[in-house]
């Protein structure tokens, strides 16, 4: 899969993970670039040696999406976690490293605790401290791509917050989906004291690709603007999707899952908004997900997608 035209920027793009939900909507972002998907088939991430696709396709920079995101499959097996999300990254670095390729991987807000209580987003610089299985195996991709590198230009860092998006399967649409499992009135307990930036792949992509065009490499938070708690995402959502349904605030404690998550997964990301890689505030992208722009600033603009239909 690719987009080309004459106009495009000699730089050719890989992306793995091409079919997931940031892979797909890079690509739709690709305009006139020389952009194309790698799917699992082409690199994986539990066969990470082969590098084939490198050396056939040659692109000059790769944008690392694929990743085990099962937050609750890692808890349940973190060495495979480990494998496919902290050694799968090392090996791929160190692989566009021999052959001068660069690389941008994705990472997780996962990597900090989340117990910070003075109501500031973390910084790249803050020290990482990873509270579950997921966290510590995509911090270790970072690490193992930073080792690689050995602080040479042309690698990205690139920690995210609560991805959402096409096709769906999100936190979005898993909330609509629990809602119409209740009798007709009840309300949809939601966690309240776990905050964090909803994060449209939309907007993540645009950024991604604005901020390989305008630094040399670095670690960077992209992020949604601005902290929500799962409760206030939730109402956002049902009130577009589902009207009238009311939600109940519950705490983190009574609602059971396998992999602890950390309830302060906001991100400051002020480094990228100073070279223009920053994104619009979450509800305002939320309302054009869903279908709502009523619901959004009008002067924030509308992004050339087709709005979610789940």
């Amino acid at each position: 899969m690719s987009a080309r035209s004459a106009e495009a920027p000699s730089r050719r793009i890989a992306v793995t993970g091409a079919s997931g939900r940031l892979g797909q909507a890079l690509l739709a972002a690709a305009g006139a670039r020389d952009v194309f998907g790698w799917s699992r088939a082409t690199w994986d991430l539990d066969r990470p040696d082969d590098v084939g696709a490198l050396d056939r396709d040659r692109p000059d920079l790769v944008l690392h999406c694929a990743a085990w995101t099962d937050v609750d499959g890692c808890a349940r097996d973190p060495g495979l976690a480990l494998h496919r999300n902290g050694t799968a990254t090392g090996i791929l670095a160190r692989a566009c490293r021999d052959r001068g390729v660069q690389l941008l991987a994705v990472s997780t807000n996962e990597v900090f605790d989340g117990d910070r209580t003075d109501g500031l987003g973390y910084v790249e610089d803050d020290a990482t401290s990873p509270r579950n299985a997921y966290g510590a195996s995509k911090l270790a991709g970072e690490d193992g791509a930073r080792e690689a590198f050995d602080g040479q230009a042309g690698l990205w860092v690139v920690r995210t917050s609560w991805l959402y998006g096409a096709p769906g399967g999100a936190f979005p649409e898993k909330v609509v989906a629990a809602a119409d499992r209740l009798p007709a009135g009840e309300p949809l307990p939601v966690v309240v004291d776990e905050v964090g930036c909803p994060t449209w792949s939309v907007d993540l992509a645009a950024a991604m690709l604005a901020l390989v065009d305008a630094t040399p490499g670095g670690t960077y938070h992209l992020a949604g603007t601005g902290p929500a708690s799962r409760l206030e995402w939730a109402t956002q959502v049902l009130g577009v999707r589902r009207p009238g349904r009311k939600v109940m605030p519950i705490s983190r404690a009574a609602f059971a899952r396998v992999s602890d998550a950390p309830p302060w997964a906001v991100l400051d990301c002020g480094r990228a908004r100073v070279i223009g890689a920053a994104m619009r505030p979450w509800d305002t992208a939320l309302a054009y997900y869903l279908g709502a722009p009523e619901l959004a600033a009008p002067e924030l603009g509308a992004p050339e997608v087709r709005p979610s239909t789940r």
